[in-house]
């Protein structure tokens, strides 16, 4: 296995030429000026503008207070990137027989690319790469001009030129600071705002670039390279791209997989060679399962470093000889070597090691039958729902969106916590917790470093991660435009095909939310047909077309919020044909009104939840990194405001006009559900203002997922719910469960808890008060276990415990106690503000201990008669912390870390992770600090800098 180190080891020996044929561009001297040339400063690759100036001390962080306003003139400017090629024409010598490709893994986005004086290319498409043979240009420059420049034309002006031509389509749909132009840019649609995130407009050569030459002499002796752009170092051949797809022998995009079938590797390359070949071979090995293709003879490879030449092959492995890939909630992440080598005679090689494992993933989207609605209960529709391997599982994860607003910054560290953050907090999926969806509004992920700055798909394939990946598509009607759509096909297939070798791809969804927008258009406007017209063509014809004509192996859906298909082939959307009482494709909830945030009656009943979040803010310790003066340290301070987006602006006003609905929604949702924080000490009030938000946040998320996880039992058959959203773009106001730095917020805990295999949960309902407690299961055996559910005062008095034993049958429910009535179901004379319950949960999962922990209360924190309850805590050098409550219970008891460091809680006899719980007179919490150091800054933290804190200082310092 090629780990992150070993990958930073490579990249950082390519400037050395080391590699002797591939010459990164980093190792350049590079300048940017912007259009007057009155800025000039050193630059750099992989960078962007914004970057590029905060490294010279023109501007200071862009993140810092309301510096996404004072820096929209960056925006404005047009910057150019200009470098000295004399290192690279000194190292290649005078030997003018070589071959000189010049190679962007991305630019961003509008630019001309000049070499030596020649005009090489005009780009416009930031999800590309781009590849041009530089030789001639190189050999004979423009007038002593030895220079590479990139010029970026500003972003925002092109949109607007573009938007002003007479047959441009006039959008119907809203958008945030930078409005009306978005979706004539095939770029980061959230760089130009979103109701999460700023919006700065980045430019710059934000991926790796390189110069690579080839030479038509070659050597076939060296290793297999660790990276396809690597084995160039080899001689005469660049791979371009190149795919790797594992399916079933006669599986297609509509003929689901055989699990008793061999398995059919399929590896496409696509080769620049400077040496023709009339019969190429390929041959590719697993040196782990002892297997080696036969030669796999190949069309003709000509001497072409022009365009690329696709050259395809396959071979199949027996079934039952590779351990199959699992998500790591259901199984171990297998993943194999495979060694790819392009033989163009026998002596000229090429080849390199990739990685990948074996499974089959399916999105099951037809109807029920009759049978299975009679003997299951299920309710009459059609499926939505994954299975991986031929078996169905209950997808639990979260959304992920871009993770800095400055693409070139990113860290695979970075990358990897909150991939790792969501495998602690039980997740399976990323649109992520074993899964993860990544959101159509910002950027095809990479797949390593070497090419894309930061690893995620690899990551996620070896954390046993599932990720639906969506094209670049978001809230927004997208114009139908020859110009567009000849950017777009490049766009789709390169993507495609990178991502397919990795296991962890689960679906390819055209885009995001836009569905149901066509519909509302279609609906309200009297040309409403064009729009929903132009969206059948995009999202249901031509991407389609795309995705399945570069592979068969996961499903493509239009949209990440659908109704559904009438069906698969052909493919047709179903729209609004629908039957009343039937249940069709995914749903969101996204319900701002606090007073309903428990409300189960608002909660869709769906086949699967695809978004669904309440925002909240960041911790004190975020709002330290990025506020400057001690009057901003408020909850509705003008600076703490403008970094609420949400609803979004809709133009450039400042600061955002809008803000007091999203205060004013957190407010309401902290005040409803929580004691309003009020006490003497100002920076308390604050920090106990942003932390009750995080409360109410995960109070909310944890309900609606008890309520879609219970779904599985019922007549919806629920199989999936993913919370809006992960990670953090910066320092403010967002729906996400982990910090722009790494810190988890209430809400990450929340999830850990929710999302284990086993949960046990009350659903109280207060208009009829019936209290029904079930216990629910995703595990694919029945689940034994037992119940139990204890009483207690607020001063911590238990008043009553019951025991009941359960067996949950595979992906559904046990219902473990029902009461209709205060009177039935509290504690004799009691009141509802005087008394909750905790309940656990103890099973037997594969022969191992699984436990949960939930608590409720008949009425809301915010009329509870809460004790103090005078929390001491035993502070240890190994950041064990030990806290016990002396007075009564202490409702969301939660450590701080100190700021600097990166990490989270877990309890010390679980080993899972734990922080936000209540603490309970005689019932004692040990808690250890696991910390990350390749985020930490502060490596050896003090255990007095560590803040406790519950719902008690919410009015008590």
């Amino acid at each position: 296995m090629w780990s992150n180190t070993l990958c930073a080891l490579v990249v950082a020996s390519l400037p050395t030429l080391a590699l002797a044929n591939v010459f990164s561009l980093s190792d350049l001297s590079w300048t940017l000026k912007n259009a007057n040339g009155s800025i000039v400063v050193p630059g750099s690759v992989p960078s962007q503008a914004h970057l590029d100036l905060l490294a010279a001390g023109v501007i200071e962080e862009p993140l810092l207070g309301i510096n996404e306003y004072l820096q929209r003139w960056i925006v404005n400017d047009s910057w150019t990137y200009t470098a000295d090629l004399t290192p690279y024409t000194q190292a290649l010598g005078s030997n003018t027989s070589e071959t000189t490709l010049l190679v962007f893994y991305g630019l961003d986005t509008i630019a001309n690319i000049t070499v030596a004086g020649h005009p090489v290319a005009w780009v416009d498409n930031q999800f590309r790469q781009y590849v041009y043979d530089v030789s001639d240009l190189i050999a004979s420059p423009v007038a002593a001009d030895n220079n590479l420049t990139v010029a970026f034309e500003s972003a925002y002006f092109y949109g607007l030129n573009v938007t002003s031509m007479p047959n441009a389509e006039v959008p119907l749909t809203a958008d945030s600071e930078y409005a009306g132009f978005r979706q004539w840019l095939r770029k980061i649609q959230s760089d130009f705002g979103w109701d999460w995130g700023p919006a700065f407009v980045p430019s710059g050569i934000f991926k790796p670039a390189y110069l690579v030459t080839l030479s038509e002499s070659s050597t076939s002796d060296s290793a297999p390279a660790p990276n396809a752009l690597l084995a160039s170092t080899e001689g005469s051949v660049f791979i371009d791209q190149y795919s790797l797809e594992i399916t079933k022998v006669g599986q297609t995009s509509i003929v689901a997989p055989d699990q008793t079938a061999d398995w059919l590797v399929n590896v496409t390359l696509a080769v620049r060679s400077v040496v023709a070949s009339e019969d190429p071979v390929l041959y590719v090995s697993i040196p782990e399962l002892g297997v080696a293709s036969a030669p796999l003879n190949l069309s003709a490879i000509p001497a072409s470093t022009s365009e690329p030449t696709f050259v395809s092959g396959t071979f199949t492995v027996p079934e039952g000889l590779p351990e199959r890939w699992y998500p790591y909630d259901l199984g171990t992440p297998t993943l194999y070597d495979f060694i790819v080598t392009l033989g163009l005679s026998d002596t000229a090689r090429t080849s390199f090691t990739t990685r990948s494992g074996f499974r089959t993933i399916e999105l099951k989207q037809l109807a029920y039958t009759q049978e299975e609605i009679d003997t299951r209960g299920i309710t009459p529709g059609d499926q939505w729902h994954f299975e991986v391997n031929g078996q169905a599982f209950y997808t639990k994860g979260t959304n992920i969106i871009p993770f800095d607003p400055f693409y070139s910054r990113i860290t695979s560290d970075k990358v990897r916590w909150v991939l790792e953050s969501a495998v602690l907090s039980g997740q399976n999926m990323a649109r992520a917790h074993s899964y993860l969806r990544v959101w159509g509004g910002g950027i095809y992920q990479p797949s390593d470093a070497v090419t894309g700055v930061y690893d995620f798909y690899s990551a996620c394939d070896e954390l046993g991660i599932l990720a639906w990946s969506e094209m670049i598509f978001s809230d927004a009607t997208y114009p139908l435009n020859d110009f567009l759509l000849v950017s777009i096909a490049p766009e789709v297939r390169e993507n495609v095909r990178r991502i397919n070798k990795h296991p962890s791809l689960t679906q390819w969804a055209g885009g995001n939310e836009i569905e149901n927008i066509v519909i509302g258009i279609n609906d309200t406007y009297a040309n409403g047909t064009h729009y929903l017209d132009e969206y059948i063509y995009m999202f249901a014809d031509y991407l389609y077309n795309l995705t399945y004509e570069e592979q068969t192996a996961v499903a493509y859906t239009d949209c990440s919020t659908t109704n559904g298909v009438l069906s698969l082939d052909p493919y047709v959307l179903r729209f609004e044909n629908k039957t009343a009482g039937y249940i069709y494709g995914n749903s969101e909830r996204y319900n701002y009104d606090a007073s309903q945030a428990f409300n189960y009656s608002t909660y869709p009943v769906s086949r699967f939840v695809n978004e669904f979040g309440f925002h909240s803010m960041p911790s004190f310790y975020s709002w330290e990194e990025v506020l400057q003066n001690p009057e901003d340290f408020a909850f509705n301070s003008s600076v703490v405001a403008s970094r609420d987006h949400h609803p979004a602006a809709g133009s450039l006003a400042w600061p955002n006009p809008n803000a007091p609905q999203g205060q004013g929604q957190m407010t309401m949702g902290v005040e409803y559900w929580l004691p309003t924080p009020n006490t003497t000490d100002t920076n308390q009030t604050f920090a106990q203002w942003c932390w009750s938000t995080q409360v109410f946040q995960s109070m909310n998320m944890v309900s609606e997922i008890a309520f879609y996880r219970r779904g599985a039992g019922q007549g919806e058959n629920n199989l999936g719910a993913l919370v809006w959203q992960l990670n953090d773009i910066w320092q403010g106001v967002s729906w996400a469960s982990v910090e722009y730095s790494g810190r988890w917020k209430v809400l990450n805990y929340g999830m850990a808890g929710i999302f284990s295999p086993v949960v046990i949960y009350p659903f109280w309902t207060p208009e009829n008060a019936t209290l029904e407690v079930l216990v629910t299961s995703d595990r694919w055996e029945t689940v034994n276990g037992t119940a139990q559910m204890t009483w207690y005062d607020w001063a911590g008095t238990p008043l009553g415990s019951t025991t009941q034993a359960f067996a949950v049958p595979t992906l559904n429910n046990s219902v473990v106690y029902q009461g209709l009535g205060l009177d039935e179901i509290l504690p004799s004379g009691q009141a509802v503000e005087d008394v909750w319950m905790l309940l656990n949960v103890t099973a037997d999962v594969n022969g191992r201990t699984v436990t949960n922990e939930q608590y409720f209360t008949p009425t809301s924190l915010a009329s509870a008669k809460l004790v103090d309850p005078e929390i001491q805590v035993g502070r240890n050098a190994d950041l064990t912390f030990t806290l016990s409550a002396q007075g009564g219970v202490a409702p969301y008891t939660w450590l701080d870390h100190p700021a600097g460091t990166v990490g989270y809680f877990v309890d010390t006899t679980s080993n899972k992770p734990s922080n936000g719980f209540y603490l309970v007179p005689g019932i004692d919490r040990s808690v250890r600090f696991v910390m990350n150091p390749a985020l930490s800054t502060v490596l050896a933290p003090d255990p007095a800098d560590f803040v406790v804190r519950s719902v008690w200082n919410n009015t008590h310092v």
